[in-house]
This record gives structure tokens, C-alpha cells and sequence, in this order.
């Protein structure tokens, strides 16, 4: 339609909650449907957040708030990253947003110009291309492949960089693939960052909580301090606390870029839910230590995964350090025919196979920037992961 505006036209949809309405229209109209595609922990809130939001509401904590956050919400992100992360920050370096997506649309809003560059590596969470180019950026992908274990190099960032970028993103650990960066790998990266001082960090640590095997997360100021007046950390209760609907982003950053993010938030969305946000101070600031318990059982149900998709010819599965998901290679299914008679031509030909012949919801990798895969999110029970897994084994046992 012609009163569409022209920016819209370079972006699509969200990939990720597409395949997820798909499988609920599916289960919906009476199929046999799992979903794989979500990225969301089939964890409950825990109870004591939920009592503080509750509280909130009978305190009448229920009307407007400052538009990034109230002051004691930042004091105790402020307390989070002194504790997690060793960052010293203060109120003023704090955003409170809308959830952690919108963190990083203000951020590009607020700063991109008309040609400035984003390096964002591949396999890249869905969004950031899309984020980037509706505020007016160019994305330029570096392939983090699963030979690399899916980690870009100091030697492939070194050749992105250009007098037109703006801002890397580093997702560590990743979603799609749940690769995590060690200390030793971040700091090869920062050494890099050092020599080109017009770029900035946007560092997404949103899965910095999930991690396996004894992995120890680093967030890029901390393992480089002097990037810290460049870097935006940013994070959020979604995916660690359960509250992926409380709608909580947050992060912390220079003065002079949090100002210009509380301006683009003033005049769209102002102050994220005051309710979401005294459960959010709840969160943060309230026993850590259930986080752990999560981890150990993502860590089992990521081990079986794994363990069920090594078994099935023409996939190979790494085993990821950290979030909740797995990214097969499926190269090996590729040029294969489905028992209809059709060939596998791409990684979308796997997940729509997969969907239309035993009802398993996957997000195809093409979506992610990085073919031919396919990501599986194991945030579901052991029972729900087990019938998943034999069902994919059962479809590609059937290809010739």
C-alpha cells in the first residue's frame, strides 16, 4: 500500500515468532505440533518476583515512572553489574527498557546515521539486522562457522572494520548457536577494538547466566576496561529470571549515549511497566543462587539434544557453552528426497519437512544468516525433547 512508509520494505518479519505462531495455529486446528522455535524458558517466574510485582499493584506503584526507569531499578542493575561483572556504573549509565530488544532499537535509533556500518557476526539473533537497517544502518556480517565453533577471529574483525562502522554487536553466549566467548577469545577481539576508537561495543549478554561445563562468562569491558566509555552492556530479566513477558531490557553505557536513548524513549514508548519493574528490583537484587539449579537442568536437556541429533545422519550438532539452543549443520541432508518426492534444496526445505511431515517446529538457519542449519530450542521438558528429537531422527531416516 502506498502510504506504507518505504523503510518497512527492507525488513521482514520476525522469523522466530513466525515459526512459533505457525506450530500454535497448527496445535490449534488439531495437529500434532511441537515447538522448537521459541526462545523462551518453560520455567515459571519465581515466586518472590511475582510477589513483588503483586505487591506493587496493591502499593499502587500502578502510574507513570521516569521514561528509562525509576531510580531504584537502576540502583540495583547498578548492584548487578558491580556484582556479575565488576563494572562500576552509576544511575545516570543506566536504560531501562522495554525488554532487551528494545535496548538495542534505541541505541540504533539514537546513533546510527544514513550509511553507517554494524558488524554483526553470523549466526546472528534475527533481529539485529533488521533493528539496523529501520534506523537507517548497513549490516556487514562476518561468518563465525561451525568449524570456528561458530566465533569470529581478531583477523575477520580486524578486515570489517571500516572508517563507516559504527558498532559490532558481540552475542556471547549466542543466540542461535550457544557459543560463548572465553576470556582469552574476548580479548583477542578487544585488543582489536583498541585500534579503531570510532567504533563502539554493543555487547548482548542476555544468556550470560546459562552456561555450562564450568564456562565463565566475560562481558567485553570487563575483560578490556579501557572499552568501556564505547561500550553499551546490555541485558535483561527475560531470559535467566523467566520473565521473558515482564518486558524488562536494560544497560548500562556513557553518559552521552544513555541521554540520547532516554530521548528516543521519551517521545515512543516512555517508562517501561512500573509493575514489571519493583519485580525486576526483586529479581536482581533477591537469592541468585535457584539460577544455577535452571542451568543444571538446560545443561541435561542440552546433553540429550545434542546426543539424539549426533544420531541422525546428515546432521552434526555442536555442543554450545551456554544459552538454550543448538544449531545443527543439516549439509548433509541437503540434496536429499523427501518421501513426496521433493528435493532438499535449502535449510527451509529441512524445517518445513520437518513441520509438515512429524509435526516438529524448527527455525531454519537461513533466518540466522548462517545455512545450512537449523536452530532447536531445547527451553522444554526431557519428555517433550525426547519425542522431538525421535521424531526429526524418524523424518530424515526417511529421506533417500
Amino acid at each position: 500500500m502506498a502510504f506504507i512508509a518505504d523503510a518497512l520494505s527492507c525488513i521482514k518479519p520476525s522469523p522466530t515468532i513466525a515459526v512459533t505462531s505457525k506450530a500454535a495455529e497448527l496445535r490449534a486446528a488439531g495437529k500434532d505440533v511441537i515447538g522448537l522455535g521459541a526462545g523462551e524458558p518453560d520455567f515459571d517466574t519465581i515466586d518472590y518476583v511475582k510477589k513483588a510485582g503483586i505487591r506493587a499493584i496493591n502499593e499502587g506503584h500502578t502510574k507513570y515512572t521516569a521514561a528509562d526507569g525509576t531510580p531504584e531499578l537502576k540502583d540495583a542493575i547498578c548492584e548487578k553489574f558491580k556484582r556479575d561483572n565488576d563494572l562500576d556504573y552509576k544511575r545516570e549509565n543506566i536504560s531501562v527498557n522495554c525488554g532487551g530488544k528494545h535496548t538495542i532499537y534505541n541505541a540504533f535509533v539514537a546513533t546510527l546515521n544514513e550509511g553507517d556500518e554494524v558488524i554483526i557476526p553470523t549466526p546472528y539473533w534475527v533481529s539485529y539486522p533488521d533493528m539496523t537497517l529501520l534506523a537507517g544502518g548497513t549490516p556487514v556480517f562476518i561468518e563465525a562457522s561451525i568449524d570456528a565453533g561458530f566465533k569470529i577471529s581478531a583477523d575477520q574483525l580486524e578486515a570489517a572494520i571500516t572508517p563507516k562502522t559504527k558498532w559490532i554487536i558481540l552475542n556471547s553466549p549466542s543466540n542461535p548457536s550457544g557459543a560463548a566467548y572465553s576470556f582469552e577469545e574476548m580479548k583477542v577481539l578487544t585488543d582489536v577494538l583498541l585500534r579503531h576508537r570510532h567504533v563502539w561495543v554493543l555487547s548482548d549478554d542476555i544468556y550470560e547466566h546459562i552456561v555450562y561445563d564450568g564456562f565463565k562468562f566475560y562481558s567485553p569491558a570487563s575483560v578490556e576496561p579501557k572499552l568501556k566509555d564505547r561500550t553499551l552492556t546490555m541485558n535483561g530479566v527475560a531470559k535467566a529470571y523467566a520473565m521473558t513477558g515482564w518486558r524488562i531490557g536494560f544497560a548500562g553505557g556513557p553518559v552521552e549515549l544513555i541521554n540520547a536513548m532516554r530521548k528516543v524513549q521519551s517521545q515512543s514508548t516512555s517508562n517501561p511497566c512500573s509493575i514489571s519493574q519493583y519485580a525486576s528490583i526483586a529479581a536482581l537484587l533477591g537469592p541468585q543462587e535457584y539460577l544455577k539449579e535452571r542451568g543444571t537442568a538446560f545443561k541435561k536437556r542440552r546433553d540429550l539434544v545434542v546426543g539424539m541429533i549426533n544420531d541422525v545422519p546428515g546432521l552434526s550438532c555442536p555442543t554450545p557453552e551456554g544459552a538454550f539452543y543448538v544449531y545443527p549443520g543439516c549439509a548433509g541432508l541437503i540434496g536429499k528426497i523427501t518421501p513426496e518426492g521433493k528435493v532438499i534444496e535449502i535449510d527451509l526445505d529441512v524445517s518445513t519437512y520437518l513441520l509438515e511431515s512429524v509435526g516438529v517446529a524448527v527455525v531454519h538457519g537461513e533466518a540466522f544468516g548462517l545455512s545450512p542449519h537449523f536452530r532447536i530450542s531445547y527451553a522444554t521438558s526431557d519428555d517433550i525433547l525426547i519425542e522431538a528429537c525421535g521424531r526429526i531422527k524418524k523424518a530424515c531416516d526417511a529421506l533417500k
